[in-house]
This record gives C-alpha cells, structure tokens and sequence, in this order.
C-alpha cells in the first residue's frame, strides 16, 4: 500500500483540500492519503512557524510519526507545501519514493519577481491587514482560482476554518519570508519527480515550473486554464495526472534492462 501525504501552502491548511483527498483516494484504490499541517495552521495553528523550511519538515515528519505513519511516502505539495516537499526529499532521500511539486517555485532557478507576481503584492498586502475575515476569504479565492464563479461556498467553508483554527499575522509573515529564503543546492532529488502547472496562475509565474523540470530533468504537465489552486479549481485533473504518471513509473521500472 503507498502512501501519499499532502501538503499545502501559505496559510493554507489540511482542511483547504477540500474534495482533492477523497478524489485521489477514489483514483488510486488502496493508497492512503495523509494530510498533514505546517506549523503556524491548522492543528498547529497555535505553534510559532519556524523561519526555515527545513524546519517545517521537522514538524510534518512529528506528525506522521505521532499518527503511526512509516515511511516510504510519495509527497504532494502544492505551492509553499511544494518547497517542504522538496527540502523532505533532500533531507530523507531514502523516505520518499515520488515526488509530485504542484505551482511551486525554488531559488536558484527563478526570480524573485516570477515567484510572486508583484502585481499581487498590493492585495496580499491587505490580507496581512485585513480585518473582514469573508471579504479576505473572497480575496483569497480571486487570487488563487480562475474560476471564482464555480466555487461560491468556498469562502464560506474557509472563513468558518479561519474562525476554528486562525492564522496569525505573525505566522503568515513568518511563512512568506521562509519561503522567500528557501534556496534548493546540489543536485535534483533521487527519486521520480513530477512538476504540475496552471497555464493561467494568477500568483507564481507558471515559468516557475518549468525552470524546475528543466533543471531537474522532470516530467512537466500543464493544466490550460486552472488557477494557482489547483487542487480547487480542477481536482479530477490533479488526481488523473498523478494517477498516470504512477502508472507510468511502474511501466519503466517493469522493463526488462538491456
């Protein structure tokens, strides 16, 4: 049985998967799929998040080990949660079987201005001092989908996960800058790598992506009109890529060697 265990990105929390879990366990019968927090949100919103991502992955390792989860695992990450996924497999090669990264961006390969489009700046600026948590919610979802109109209950759903588990000012500049700083050295991972973009994500430069796969020499896909959540605006797509290429890693490990 494989283990698949998700990640999320800023302020962003295992709740905010919304239908994705279930849909990429209907997708790949007898996995398990684990979703676990970074500190600063969700269930650990009360913890200080740390300044390095390294140390995020301290955190989320606490947790599968707290829920009796051994590895290996395949990990998710989605954005911020796709820089965790990348420092895990630098720091335990030997844990993690696949890695899929989803609308995420990495030092050296990007710059800073293609990480974040500073035409975003301004509305991310507001939510640091946002006080309306639903208009912040509505925000958030204009930032993040290109189809804001196909997911009216969600700043509903997330506001009601803001006022359970709230995200600290503090915690959220903590997450920013951690990722700002985060920088990948040395050599692409050890293990199979799959990069997911958006064609139309409105927060990270889809050429984020690309600079990764290229660097790495990974397998790179592309959703055509999706927005920087993925996993909202087009889960189904999000499941069957990570389903075909499963697939095809087993083909390539199944052939016999010449």
């Amino acid at each position: 049985m494989s283990t698949w265990v998700l990640l999320r990105g800023l302020t962003r929390e295992q709740a905010h998967w919304g239908r994705f879990p279930a849909a990429l366990a209907a997708a790949m019968p007898g996995a398990r799929i684990v979703c676990v927090d970074l500190p600063g949100a969700g269930l650990l919103h009360r913890q200080s998040c740390p300044w390095q991502v390294e140390a995020m992955v301290e955190a989320c390792q606490r947790q599968l080990a707290g829920q009796g989860v051994a590895p290996p695992f395949h990990l998710l990450g989605l954005s911020l949660g796709g820089m965790v996924a990348a420092a895990w497999s630098r720091a335990c090669p030997q844990a993690i079987s696949g890695l899929v990264l989803v609308n995420t961006s990495l030092r050296p390969y990007s710059p800073p201005q293609r990480r974040l489009r500073l035409s975003r700046l301004p509305e991310m600026l507001w939510l640091l001092a946002g006080a309306d948590g639903l208009a912040i919610e509505r925000a958030v979802l204009r930032l993040t989908s290109q189809h804001p109109e196909r997911h009216g209950q969600a700043p509903a759903d997330w506001l009601a996960i803001r006022q359970a588990r709230p995200v600290s000012t503090a915690n959220m500049i903590r997450q920013l800058l951690a990722a700002a700083r985060y920088r990948w050295d040395g050599p692409p991972p050890a293990m199979p790598v799959l990069v997911l973009r958006s064609a139309r994500d409105g927060l990270v430069d889809p050429a984020c992506s690309q600079r990764i796969a290229e660097a790495w020499q990974a397998e790179l896909r592309t959703h055509p009109d999706a927005g920087h959540d993925l996993a909202l605006d087009d889960g189904p797509w999000l499941a069957a890529q990570v389903v075909a290429w499963v697939a095809q890693m087993a083909a390539w490990a199944a052939k016999p060697a010449r």
